[in-house]
């Protein structure tokens, strides 16, 4: 039988009780003694003394009970053990229960209704205690599951403040707990709360999977409190800080790393998109749940236009935040990009094509959440817009070019023509560069695409050229573009697919002229980019098919066609040679194009080619070329100049080359083709200017002055035979002394420099001729010398039945037999001296008749500058030999008879 206890001892048992984990004797006390154990009293007692690693299964139930206030009629009597209490007085208990300091049940800024619920108050406070003494916090759904019909607050607290940390430490992230307990969660900040919620949230690779489960879990849970919002005293307007939290941890994680917000918004539908875990079924309010939303589709658009990656990858996620926005907003989804780059929808909004301004350029990179910002409005212009971008950025980047969907936006907002110009530019080059070289649909879905961005279809939808366009290369001219893309056509030899389109179509997209120029240009491009001077090789074969590719724009007769086609020749000839301009880089075709000097070139093919000076024929074909092809700029041949100057200006040119052959020649001592080069083509060509021409068309055109037939000839003269000299493989009539032949050789030459070098330089070339004239003199003689001693020693002791060569005293030989060149010179009479001067005068007759033609060359230009015909006549070649022969018979018998020599060139004067 259970003595009578006093109160104070009562609850000092039941603390007692509570302490040993006693339920089942504190069950029975509390049922004795209803009136003393109240509610709140017991309820204190528990949160006080009960052990908090006691699972909540076992005193579950008798809280249900007192929750319930059922101890009285369902709890069966029994005996309980009351000897801690027995010794006690009541003094004593009254000191031992004042220093149990039972835990008041008031809740720290609890409303009201909270501290009229003592259960619901013990049971957040016993949650608190269990996960801050024990780290309990997997028991604690056992405990708040039982009472979540017990009143609204309990199932909100359970939602929206235990199962979000519950699943953030023990089911989502278990190895990355949160240190932060229950109780210091739940005083949080809303942006603290949501920081703590998301640390782990895409933070690693193998997590994206697992974005969309966080938000449905975690924040979607967390913002079923009335104690997240805020309503303003204005309009009622409300707000949820929280939830603009976890809006800009999204545009923030689509700025750093936007696979997870791309993740987050593909994965999660929104604020709708809730998982409370099967513990209650909650809803917000309409006017609440339509802020979450338009909020929602505003961060999420942008969060689009913060992605700054400018990879294929990337704009397809863009594109999959759009699609799912654009659901959420109840439009028609967009296609994906690989199927919207097949179709390139047309975009003709006049809402959309106001929003494409330079002002709301701004609005990509900032305040991109606020209200007034147009781009990201939960609207159908706003999605289109950005589909746009997106697609025109996914273009760019397919085509080689990354471009992001801020970068698209500044090209369509700013429309400036010299960034648009730079984007397609680099555009256009990396599809020549990467494109496929057979596959024609994909050169024309290329063109389709380049001319869309321009427009984004907006001409050919509403079907006027006049349109005004805003796509990315808005400013740029269609012109530009067609021609650009043509280009890429040629370098990529697309022939056919070039000459259908610009040449063969009905409408043909550039006029004829542009069309003739880019045809040109590319021909000329893959000229300059060929490495092999062959022509049926790489780029020459290229540029060889391109300039006939339009035979109606571009015939065989076009000047344009012959520059190029010479061009082509000149280039292959010189691939026959060998020809290394710098150490170890061999001659491309594009040096030939570009040096100054072209011709130049043909003296070091002449270097580095033993022997061939010889294949002169070839060098004047090249140089002909040369000059047809443009590429002379001193010696360009003009086809409005007349022909007389043309001709002179080739004439040049092929005395140039063989003056090269010449020297190179003398460079190999091959003296007798260099003789051979300087009689036959320059002293055969050699002429004065033509007079028609004129002295003041000389003087303006000083490069079109012979130079080089004088200085060939005056180096041939110079010549000196040695021992490596290629000696003559025929001789002819000419001496068989090949000293004495070279000597005479060397006079025609420099006979051929004095008529036609200029009369600055006679002085030096007639020092040049005395002295070859000298040593002829001296050779002359010493064969005469020779003759004479092998006549003497044939005479005396070789020749049969000849006298002794000792002769008697004062006996003197009547004669000795003697030579040509003595007879020549021996006594004889005046008509015989008329004669033998007459046969000097013809042996010498080359350096005479070269003196008289210099000097007649000068009476020409005299003649020429005075305009009239009162100068002296030219003298015909019989005068000259005339002249020279009773010139040379005055000055022979003259000192017989005392006469001076006829001065003609006086009586001329």
């Amino acid at each position: 039988m259970i003595p009578l206890l006093s109160p104070l001892r009562i609850v000092l048992l039941a603390a007692h009780l509570a302490a040993k984990s006693d339920i089942q004797s504190l069950t029975a006390l509390a049922a004795r003694h209803t009136k003393i154990l109240r509610q709140d009293l017991l309820l204190r007692i528990l949160l006080t003394c009960l052990p908090e690693t006691l699972p909540p299964g076992q005193y579950v139930s008798l809280v249900q009970k007192i929750a319930s206030r059922s101890l009285e009629t369902d709890v069966e009597l029994r005996e309980v053990d009351w000897s801690s209490v027995q010794g006690i007085t009541d003094d004593e208990a009254a000191r031992k229960v004042r220093k149990l300091h039972l835990i008041p049940l008031v809740r720290e800024n609890a409303t009201k209704d909270k501290l009229a619920d003592p259960i619901s108050l013990f049971l957040i406070h016993r949650a608190r205690r269990v996960d801050e003494e024990a780290g309990l916090l997997t028991q604690l759904p056992d405990l708040i599951v039982p009472f979540l019909d017990h009143a609204p607050c309990i199932r909100t607290w359970m939602v929206s403040v235990l199962l979000p940390l519950l699943r953030r430490n023990h089911e989502y992230y278990p190895r990355h707990p949160a240190t932060q307990t229950l109780s210091t969660f739940d005083r949080m900040s809303d942006q603290a709360a949501v920081d703590l919620l998301l640390t782990q949230t895409g933070a690693r690779q193998e997590d994206l999977a697992h974005v969309g489960r966080d938000l449905r879990g975690l924040i979607g849970p967390w913002l079923y409190n009335e104690a997240r919002w805020v309503r303003g005293d204005e309009n009622d307007h409300i707000i949820c800080p929280g939830w603009e939290r976890v809006l800009e941890w999204i545009t923030t994680q689509a700025s750093k790393s936007w696979r997870v917000a791309v993740r987050a918004i593909d994965q999660w539908d929104g604020p709708g998109d809730v998982d409370l875990g099967g513990y209650a079924s909650m809803w917000l309010e309409d006017e609440e749940q339509e802020y979450l939303e338009q909020r929602y589709a505003r961060a999420a658009l942008a969060s689009a236009y913060l992605i700054p990656e400018a990879s294929v990858d990337a704009l397809n996620g863009a594109n999959n935040i759009v699609t799912k926005i654009m659901a959420l907003l109840g439009q028609d989804p967009c296609p994906t990009l690989q199927v919207a780059s097949s179709l390139l929808p047309p975009f003709a909004s006049p809402a959309g094509e106001r929003l494409l301004c330079a002002k709301n350029s701004t609005y990509m990179r900032k305040d991109l959440l606020d209200e007034s910002n147009t781009l990201t409005a939960p609207s159908e212009t706003s999605t289109q817009l950005l589909h746009m971008l997106i697609l025109s950025a996914f273009i760019l980047s397919k085509g080689g070019v990354p471009c992001s969907i801020r970068r698209a936006g500044e090209l369509a907002f700013l429309q400036d023509q010299r960034e648009q110009k730079a984007e397609a530019t680099k555009f256009i080059h990396s599809l020549s560069n990467n494109g496929p070289k057979s596959d024609d649909k994909y050169w024309i879905r290329a063109r389709n695409e380049l001319l869309w961005l321009r427009d984004w279809g907006a001409e050919e939808f509403r079907g006027s050229d006049d349109a005004r366009t805003h796509g990315v290369f808005g400013q740029l001219k269609r012109e530009f573009l067609e021609t650009e893309c043509l280009k890429t056509f040629l370098s990529n030899t697309r022939y056919t697919l070039a000459r259908s389109i610009y040449e063969d179509a009905p409408e043909k997209p550039l006029d004829i002229d542009t069309l003739r120029e880019t045809v040109v240009s590319s021909a000329m491009n893959a000229y300059d980019n060929a490495t092999n001077p062959h022509r049926g090789r790489g780029g020459l074969l290229k540029c060889d098919d391109i300039i006939h590719a339009f035979p109606q724009a571009l015939g065989d007769t076009h000047p344009a066609s012959k520059r190029i086609e010479a061009l082509l020749k000149a280039t292959h000839a010189l691939s026959e040679y060998r020809l290394i301009l710098k150490k170890g880089e061999p001659f491309t075709p594009v040096v030939l194009r570009v040096h100054t000097d072209p011709i130049s070139m043909l003296g070091k093919v002449l270097e580095q080619n033993p022997k061939s000076y010889t294949q002169i024929q070839d060098f004047l074909e090249i140089g002909s070329n040369l000059a047809d092809a443009g590429l002379l700029s001193q010696t360009q041949l003009d086809q409005s100049q007349p022909a007389l100057e043309q001709a002179w200006q080739r004439s040049i040119i092929e005395k140039r080359i063989t003056a090269m052959c010449v020297d190179t020649a003398l460079t190999e001592d091959d003296f007798e083709t260099a003789y051979s080069y300087v009689i036959n083509r320059l002293a055969a060509n050699a002429q004065t200017t033509p007079a028609k021409l004129g002295r003041q068309y000389m003087f303006k055109n000083t490069s079109m002055m012979d130079d080089y037939s004088w200085k060939a000839a005056l180096q041939t003269g110079k010549y000196r035979r040695t021992a490596r000299t290629v000696k003559p493989t025929h001789i002819g009539t000419a001496s068989g002394n090949l000293d004495i032949r070279h000597l005479e050789q060397r006079m025609e030459c420099l006979a051929t420099a004095l008529r036609v070098a200029p009369p600055a330089t006679l002085q030096e070339i007639l020092n040049v001729f005395r002295k070859c004239e000298e040593e002829l003199n001296a050779a002359v003689k010493a064969e005469e010398e020779q003759e004479s001693a092998w006549d003497d020693q044939g005479d005396l002791q070789v020749m049969p039945g000849a006298f002794s060569s000792t002769v008697p005293a004062g006996v003197v030989r009547s004669a000795k037999a003697t030579s040509s060149r003595q007879v020549e010179e021996a006594p004889m009479s005046l008509f015989d001296l008329s004669r033998a001067s007459m046969a000097r005068a013809q042996r010498n007759l080359t350096a005479l008749s070269s003196l008289q033609r210099s000097g007649n060359a000068r009476s020409d230009e005299t003649y020429d500058e005075s305009g009239d015909g009162s100068g002296q006549q030219k003298v015909r070649k019989r005068d000259q030999l005339r002249e020279a022969a009773v010139g040379t018979l005055a000055s022979g018998v003259g000192w017989l008879i005392g006469a001076q020599p006829i001065d003609r060139g006086g009586e001329r004067s």
